[in-house]
């Protein structure tokens, strides 16, 4: 399918007419094109989105929780037709693209339409005054998203900007455009007012840098590599625009001596591997107490060797392409680098597949890989490898794992595996990182800050910090007689 603009709720090619080949990575072949927009396409969504504000930050917000909820009805009636486009542009596995990203999808709005229904006003008593703090639009707002979890995390920004009152021109990756094309598709179809939501296709330097740098997009919430955020920070913070930044990570898995070890085990597996690893939480660092860590490895690379890897549509794919052939030789490189740094790779690190419906020779798939014997500040361990490769350390106190763990310029979340809650939760608060789950991963209650610290990034989304974060308060004194 061939994905297009949608500026002022009409879906338009870009103004050059120029496109961009849309590849499945798990097969190498074009499914469709997507236009290479321009500063000028911007231009016209940031007029179409002006031109929408006044109308739509004067309904009450419980007028636009209603939107968000047609929205996600909307996006939950093609849930199975959201999850293939999701497979078919990632190459991930369509048994995950259904759980985890068409799931989430449309539950992004209906969480959003909800929790606007809880907040209650801000009162704060003075002696002889009331202040009254009341939550603003910001105007139009940029968002920019990346290609891993496409619908997921774009629908993750944009429920709350628009909630807020705030208008919407939105930049997809330009290697997933599909699930975008399927928003905007949603929303005309349940009516909603034009320029409310925009959507302009193509490249980061062509319509990634005309957002940043437009005066009338005031706000700008960016998820996608540390690199690309250092750029955007540059670009956005002297124009004094607000700036939510959720960046890249190496989280650590650790797992104490008096962990359930079959649990840990599990948890351990899908922290590393979700997605092929293309998921800026996974625990691509696993921390081992010395004392069981030869029982737990052993175990570990028995499942890992098990994995199924194969076709997307293949129900039992654990394990599908990865983005694309240019991010398969960067993986490849760090595989390499690992063994040059002195790793032993204990499993895959081969294109070799397992599944019982192949894939052709040109998919970008690789074997999930384990890397035992490298320092801890190695390069393959602390750079980001954003693939289905972990290294494995080994530890003797819980101090040590701390310092291994903080050995990173990056904090974005980690897990603690351990019987011992209060051992685990306090060794948890010394992470420097955003999210720590104890026995668990994942497992995300939407109310609660997401985000990190360090070459993490910079602010929190989820619950009342995105509400915040799209919206600019203000504050009310009345003195009384």
């Amino acid at each position: 399918m061939n994905a297009m603009n949608f500026i002022g709720g009409i879906f338009v090619d870009a103004e050059h007419q120029q496109t961009i080949e849309n590849i499945n990575p798990a097969t190498g072949e074009r499914i469709g094109t997507l236009p290479r927009s321009d500063a000028s396409d911007v231009e016209s969504a940031v007029n179409a989105a002006k031109a929408a504000q006044k109308e739509w930050s004067a309904l009450s917000i419980q007028e636009r929780a209603n939107w968000l909820d047609r929205l996600a009805d909307g996006l939950a009636a093609r849930k199975e037709e959201l999850a293939r486009r999701e497979s078919r542009d990632t190459g991930k596995p369509l048994v995950l693209a259904r759980r985890v990203d068409a799931q989430r999808s449309v539950d992004n709005f209906r969480f959003f339409a909800t929790y606007a229904q809880q907040q209650e006003q801000e009162v704060f008593e003075m002696d002889d005054a009331t202040n009254f703090v009341h939550r603003k639009a910001i105007g139009t707002v940029g968002l920019i998203t990346p290609w891993n979890l496409p619908l997921y995390l774009l629908s993750w920004k944009v429920a709350p900007a628009l909630l807020m009152g705030n208008t919407v021109v939105a930049k997809p990756s330009e290697l997933t455009p599909s699930t975008a094309n399927l928003l905007c598709e949603v929303a005309s179809e349940v009516g909603l007012p034009d320029g409310v939501l925009n959507v302009v296709h193509g490249y980061g330097p062509e319509v990634g840098q005309a957002i940043l740098e437009h005066p009338s997009i005031r706000a700008i919430s960016f998820t996608g590599g540390t690199s690309t955020g250092r750029h955007v920070a540059a670009t956005s913070a002297p124009m004094f625009k607000k700036l939510s930044l959720e960046l890249g990570g190496k989280n650590a898995t650790i797992v104490l001596d008096d962990a359930d070890l079959e649990l840990a085990l599990d948890g351990t597996l899908r922290a590393g591997f979700t997605n092929s690893g293309q998921v800026c939480l996974c625990g691509s660092r696993i921390l081992l107490h010395a004392s069981i860590a030869d029982r737990f490895l052993a175990k570990f690379v028995e499942r890992v060797e098990r994995m199924v890897c194969g076709a997307p549509e293949d129900e039992s794919t654990q394990i599908g392409a990865l983005i694309s052939q240019e991010h398969l030789r960067k993986v490849e490189s760090y595989i390499q680098l690992g063994i040059e740094e002195g790793g032993a790779v204990l499993a895959g690190g081969t294109r070799e597949m397992t599944g019982q419906v192949g894939p052709t020779p040109d998919g970008a798939f690789l074997r999930p890989t384990i890397i035992d014997g490298l320092n801890h500040t190695s390069r393959t361990v602390t750079e980001e490898i954003f693939g289905p490769v972990v290294t494995i350390h080994r530890f003797d106190s819980d101090d040590e794992a701390i310092a291994m763990a903080n050995s990173t310029q990056y904090g974005l979340a980690g897990s603690v595996w351990s019987k011992d809650a209060e051992r685990a939760h306090a060794l948890a608060q010394k992470i420097e990182t955003g999210i720590v789950w104890i026995n668990t991963w994942l497992h995300r209650d939407l109310r609660t800050p997401f985000g990190g610290v360090k070459n993490s990034g910079v602010g929190r989304e989820g619950g009342y910090w995105s509400l915040n974060f799209f919206s600019e308060p203000l504050n009310v004194c009345i003195k009384h007689d």
